[in-house]
């Protein structure tokens, strides 16, 4: 898959972060199954809990605009190596798009591929299999 033009946009977006407590702005752009790309970047609070994550305002974007099959997620943030989605955005993820491609990139143009599966295997196993 081609993640160029996701990338161009989760770099477009990230430019939109609030972060003034880290410094430390991210940029998602989600791919859905129609083929529109939903942005999201990352929203700080001083009570880093209620912040938002690049990858669960896109998601969260993307749900309010009636859209909830993705194929692809582009994460872009300045740092040394390319950082991928935390825990909690993978489990939201994973509500919608287990076999979601993800790509991570930094700044310098490195990237890392994988799945969503890869980086959260069994992400239901334990609720619904119970």
């Amino acid at each position: 898959m081609n993640f160029d033009p996701l990338i161009e946009a989760a770099t477009k977006v990230r430019g939109q972060a609030y972060a003034p407590y880290s410094k430390f702005a991210v940029g998602a752009a989600l791919l859905t199954k129609s083929g529109k790309i939903i942005t999201g970047c990352n929203v700080e609070n001083l009570s880093f809990g209620l912040t938002i994550c690049a990858e669960r305002a896109a998601i969260f974007a993307a749900i309010d605009l009636g859209e909830k099959e993705f194929e692809a997620i582009a994460v872009i943030a300045d740092s040394k190596t390319p950082v991928t989605p935390c825990g909690a955005c993978r489990q939201v993820l994973a509500e919608f798009a287990e076999d979601l491609l993800i790509c991570s990139a930094n700044l310098k143009d490195a990237r890392f591929t994988s799945t969503l599966r890869e980086l959260l295997p069994r992400a239901k196993e334990g609720i619904l299999g119970a």
